[in-house]
């Protein structure tokens, strides 16, 4: 139907007919487009699948951080990237969100441990060095917990030795940490066999203790005797036994190191006479069976030196006093107490005590002597005798050596050092002494030492030589005071006497002439004497009938 009204100003224009829409239909163009948003759906849930879980790491300091750039490596494969670095609320800390892989789901233990690989020089070495051209990368060592978590503190440093490393890890305990940094090496026979991992003060600040990782298969020779001690630099020591100088290695001369050793000894025990005997060492044979072998984590001491680590442990130990008298200076702590030579103690302490009433000073020294190497030995049969067992035999014992003259003596060791050790000995001419079993620890009487000796003659020679000079002072005084002046007139009377001498020998002089005419008076009566002698003895009767006349003469 049309409308038949129309404004008559209008020009002649088609009429709109109104017609059904037509319902769509599927075009083949849109299977494209539909098949890319399946596709692109596919690799979104794929990706959303394959993706593993994002952590936290907290680090002090951003340096080596960038997110996109910075990956998670575990044996340097790729684990993860760093998706964003930002600090923490209190500022103090970066914190670094990381998107690991879906393998990498299995490394969120609690222990696990990550930090950054960046070049370093420290006393195992120089690490790191791929990462000046490759960049820092985060490294990272799976733990061996069983709980989980997503947040992780990095390390300060690198760790020396990673889970997956074999061997055991063990405690010393040291009054300082001396030269034992992060890396230093542990030895063992001179084999380098592990390495320090780490150290911490002890809570109450009076030790320090070192935590060395052993290698295996040397870890195996750890055990429960073994000994740990210092190794590092030159050891030199100065002792009664002259200058001691002993080192590991190269190495440890520069950077220091540790080493241990198990010795061979036997039970030992500190025996107070007139109290129990005290356990101070327990000990197997070096070589024991596995089960002797140390756990780990087992905390054993550092000692200074080999020496002291390997001191021989005996079984029994008595412990005496000596008070001396004289100077003990020379003598210190662990100095040697030796019978005719051979170590049979050895110097605990060192004291002065005095008596207020008398003033009189006395240096005791507490040593420790050690039985079993005074054996008795039966003459007869040449077996060794038990030693005694009780504190009675002990005692009985005590007393029979000091009624010998058992004596103790404060020697010399070493006139270089100046170092001092105890000597026993059997003097039979010391004075008789009664042994105190009332005391505890027993006292052990106390001789003067040879150099006292020495010091005392020297000492009276001084004194008789000083006596000498003050007598000779005052002769000479006396000398000069009267001998000299009459001296000094006897030598003017004398020249005197010599000039006048000389006035009677001039050759001119009365005396000289007189006694030249006397010479000659002489020479005539010694020419008469002759010629009556040739008569007489010509003419013997001329002594009864006289001289002859001359012309009776033959």
């Amino acid at each position: 139907m049309t409308d038949s009204r129309r404004d008559p100003d209008l020009p002649n224009l088609p009429t709109a007919v109104a017609q059904h829409k037509r319902r769509w239909a599927p075009q083949f163009i849109w299977i494209i487009p539909i098949l890319a948003v399946l596709v692109g759906l596919g690799l979104a849930v794929k990706v959303v699948m394959e993706r593993g879980p994002t952590i936290t790491i907290t680090f002090k300091t951003g340096d080596g951080l960038e997110a996109g750039k910075t990956h998670v490596k575990y044996k340097d494969v790729d684990v993860g990237v760093v998706k964003a670095v930002a600090l923490s609320a209190d500022h103090q800390a970066v914190i670094a969100t990381v998107q690991l892989d879906k393998d990498a789901g299995d490394f969120l233990l609690d222990d696990t441990r990550f930090w950054i690989v960046r070049p370093r020089i420290t006393a195992s070495g120089v690490t790191g060095l791929g990462t000046l051209l490759a960049g820092p990368f985060i490294a990272v060592d799976v733990g061996k917990a069983t709980s989980k978590r997503k947040e992780f503190v990095a390390l300060d440093v690198p760790p020396i030795v990673t889970g997956d490393t074999p061997g055991r890890e063990f405690i010393l305990r040291a009054s300082d940490l001396g030269s034992h940094e992060i890396g230093v090496p542990v030895y063992f026979r001179r084999l380098t066999v592990g390495e320090v991992v780490a150290y911490d003060l002890d809570k109450n600040g009076k030790g320090v203790s070192i935590r060395v990782f052993v290698h295996a298969p040397y870890d195996k020779y750890v055990t429960s005797n073994t000994r740990f001690w210092n190794a590092s630099g030159v050891d030199v020591s100065l002792s009664a036994a002259g200058i001691q100088v002993q080192t590991e290695s190269l190495v440890s001369i520069l950077i220091g190191g540790i080493a241990f050793e198990a010795p061979q000894s036997s039970d030992g025990a500190v025996i107070d006479i007139v109290n129990e005997p005290t356990t101070i060492a327990s000990s197997t044979p070096a070589e024991g069976p596995p089960a002797d072998r140390a756990e780990a984590d087992t905390v054993f001491p550092l000692f200074l030196t080999r020496e002291a680590a390997m001191k021989r442990a005996d079984a029994h130990v008595e412990r005496f006093v000596i008070n001396f008298k004289q100077s003990v200076r020379g003598l210190s702590v662990g100095a040697p107490v030796e019978f005719r030579g051979v170590d049979i103690g050895e110097v605990v302490r060192i004291d002065t005590e005095f008596d207020p009433k008398t003033f009189d000073f006395v240096q005791p020294v507490e040593i420790l002597l050690y039985p079993d190497r005074l054996r008795a030995r039966s003459q007869t049969g040449g077996a060794s005798l038990p030693p005694p067992k009780t504190n009675a035999q002990r005692i009985k014992r005590a007393q029979l050596f000091v009624a010998k003259g058992f004596r103790a003596q404060l020697r010399s060791g070493n006139l270089l050092t100046g170092q001092k050790y105890i000597g026993v000995d059997f003097f039979h001419d010391a004075p008789k002494v009664t042994l105190d079993t009332t005391r505890f620890p027993l006292v052990i009487p106390a001789i003067p030492g040879e150099f006292d000796e020495i010091e005392k003659t020297i000492a009276s020679v001084i004194k008789k030589m000083d006596r000498l000079m003050a007598d000779t002072d005052k002769l000479v005084k006396r000398l000069d005071a009267e001998t000299i002046p009459e001296f000094n007139q006897t030598l003017v009377e004398s020249r005197r006497a010599l000039k006048s001498a000389e006035n009677v020998m001039a050759s001119d002089s009365p005396v000289l002439i007189d006694l030249r005419e006397t010479l000659r008076e002489l020479t005539r009566a010694a020419a008469s004497i002759k010629a009556l002698t040739d008569m007489l003895d010509q003419q013997p009767q001329s002594l009864i009938f006289g001289k002859p006349p001359e012309e009776q003469k033959p």
